[in-house]
């Protein structure tokens, strides 16, 4: 509950007496409204049994309880000044001591958006709220005569919430601040309180204070905007001065060429068309002249020894004559040989006349044989007459020849099951090696499945990470017998949507360090959020070999990124990785 403080003297005495007159010229209509609570009290205990069967109604049907709920959330909504005293309601010093009855017996604070119950207690909205949605059907009663509260019986009581809108409060800042306003305009007053703590409107800064000291800090502030001097674009005035030096394009930079000139940094790649530095060719290079060095000299040789380059060209020009001539040579020997094609073309058309000729005839012949073939089948159509005959006469003999048909259908059949289950032995063979052909592939999928996860399970998001390699003396005399000279780190990242990046380690060294020096680089990987991160990679970079020893002895070397390197850009979509940057003799291998 909030206390009251002491009341003043002096010259706001009087004051405080017409406010004392005008609360007690109040006061009756206070009592005639505890009459009417009285009345209201009355008929509530007279219709009591009636309270009960709704109760028990209640409780049996627990949705119908669900639904009046929403509909007291629904009536009860807090409205925004209420709901911004809620975090200071217990702080509030009011200018008169706060009556009981305004008092939230849950929360013991000065009463919110008043909501009342049948038995006469008002409460805070999201109090009684919390009380409904906290407890079972049967279980919600007042803290202070043990009532039983439910949704249908409670409603907003806005005549308590006027008089408790109209009470004088002193401003959150007291004593700096000695106004006095209403509850309902204490929100409205704090937002142009002199002596309110702000926070400064500047990106990045995080000073917080009041507010009449506001417009002086917003002249000093390091982190207020300033417009460049050369492009005129606002800028942070912590980041001014790297802004002048690295991405300001209205700024005069030395030629990267080392020619005398001064010229705007987005005029640099154009520059590069006509500074007398640049290395190049010469112009008739494809005619046969290979003289090349800086720009200036060149155009000077072409314009001075104009005669030796066209002397090239002439040149040229008869090596194509000649390479022509001899093409029309040739192509006048492919058409006489295309002719003596033709010729022996006609030829072969001649000789396959009388060939045809052949065939005709021993068509003919064919036909005279297939006549002969058909009287020689009546014939053995004949004999096979003459055979039944002969059989019948041979009936015993032949009883015997069919017992040995049988024996050797019979043999047959078992032949063709041994050839069947041998069939079904070559499937089932070849099953088994499918078979186990599948299993060696899931065993190798479980593996790298395996691996994935211990990546995963390791993955750093902080933009930290410690790298610990196993066997480092095996590794380095495998690399020594022919092996991969480089191991890569596991990746990690900046944050969950940052920098995806690894680091690659040569234990035998690399380039300048090979065979000497532990070789140490980091590389940008392509990631997944590479579309919403900023462009060149610009943050601070330390790579470390830590001492395991306790002693602290530790290595670090650090760098920061240089903007115009390929390296720190985004990697492009067809590669996995940028070219990796780092030391090539980071630390003595002895």
């Amino acid at each position: 509950m909030a206390a009251a403080d002491p009341r003043p003297t002096g010259p706001d005495e009087s004051r405080f007496r017409s406010e004392e007159s005008r609360i007690g010229s109040e006061e009756p209509r206070i009592r005639s409204d505890g009459s009417r609570f009285g009345s209201e009290e009355s008929r509530i205990r007279s219709d009591g049994s009636r309270i009960r069967s709704e109760e028990s109604r209640i409780r049996s049907d627990g949705s119908r309880f669900g639904s009046e709920g929403s509909r007291f959330r629904s009536v009860g909504l807090v409205r925004s000044w209420e709901s911004e005293l809620a975090t200071i309601q217990h702080s509030l010093k009011f200018v008169l001591k706060l009556k009981e009855e305004f008092v939230c017996p849950i929360c013991r604070g000065v009463v919110l958006n008043p909501q009342q119950n049948s038995c006469g207690h008002i409460y805070c909205f999201h109090c009684v709220q919390d009380l409904l949605l906290s407890s079972s059907p049967s279980s919600p009663v007042c803290p202070v005569d043990g009532a039983v509260i439910t949704p249908a019986e409670v409603f907003q009581d806005n005549c308590c919430k006027r008089e408790i809108s109209s009470l004088e409060v002193y401003c959150t800042n007291a004593p700096s601040c000695s106004s006095i306003m209403t509850l309902h305009n204490l929100q409205e007053h704090l937002r142009s309180c002199p002596y309110e703590q702000v926070p400064c409107t500047n990106p990045g800064c995080r000073a917080a204070l009041q507010r009449r000291y506001l417009h002086h800090h917003m002249t000093i502030c390091p982190q207020r905007m300033e417009a460049c001097p050369h492009c005129q674009q606002p800028q942070p005035l912590s980041l001014m001065e790297d802004h002048i030096q690295r991405s300001c394009s209205q700024v005069k930079v030395d030629c990267p060429n080392s020619c005398s000139m001064k010229i705007l940094r987005h005029m640099v790649t154009e520059h590069s068309d006509s500074c007398p530095e640049v290395h190049i060719e010469c112009s008739y290079r494809r005619f046969g002249c290979f003289v090349q060095g800086k720009q200036g000299r060149v155009k000077l040789r072409e314009e001075a020894a104009v005669n030796h380059p066209m002397l090239l060209v002439l040149r040229s020009n008869v090596d194509l004559e000649h390479q022509v001539e001899l093409l029309q040579q040739e192509a006048l020997l492919k058409q006489q040989e295309v002719h003596a094609d033709s010729v022996l073309l006609t030829g072969l058309q001649n000789q396959t006349r009388p060939l045809l000729q052949k065939s005709n005839s021993h068509e003919h012949n064919v036909t005279t044989v297939q006549r002969a073939l058909s009287r020689q089948e009546d014939v053995l159509s004949t004999i096979q007459l003459d055979v039944q005959q002969v059989s019948r006469t041979l009936g015993p003999g032949l009883e015997e020849l069919e017992q040995l048909r049988s024996s050797l259908d019979a043999v047959i059949q078992e032949v063709s099951a041994a050839e069947a289950l041998r069939e079904q032995l070559g499937y089932m063979e070849e099953n088994l090696k499918r078979h186990s052909g599948l299993l060696e592939l899931h065993v190798a999928q479980l593996g790298h499945n395996k691996q994935r996860l211990q990546e995963l399970g390791a993955t750093s998001y902080n933009g930290k990470l410690i790298w610990k390699i196993q066997d480092f003396r095996k590794k380095s005399d495998a690399e020594v017998k022919g092996q991969s000279p480089c191991i890569t780190s596991m990746p990690f990242y900046t944050g969950r949507c940052g920098y995806k990046m690894a680091v690659k380690a040569y234990l035998n060294g690399d380039v300048d360090g090979r065979g000497t020096h532990l070789s140490l680089y980091v590389v940008l990987m392509l990631g997944d959020f590479d579309a919403l991160l900023p462009w060149p990679f610009r943050q601070y970079v330390s790579l470390s070999v830590m001492d395991q020893s306790g002693s602290g002895n530790h290595r670090t070397l650090s760098f920061r990124p240089d903007p115009a390197s390929k390296s720190f850009h985004r990697p492009p979509s067809e590669s996995i990785s940028n070219v990796a940057v780092g030391f090539s003799c980071f630390i003595l291998l002895s």
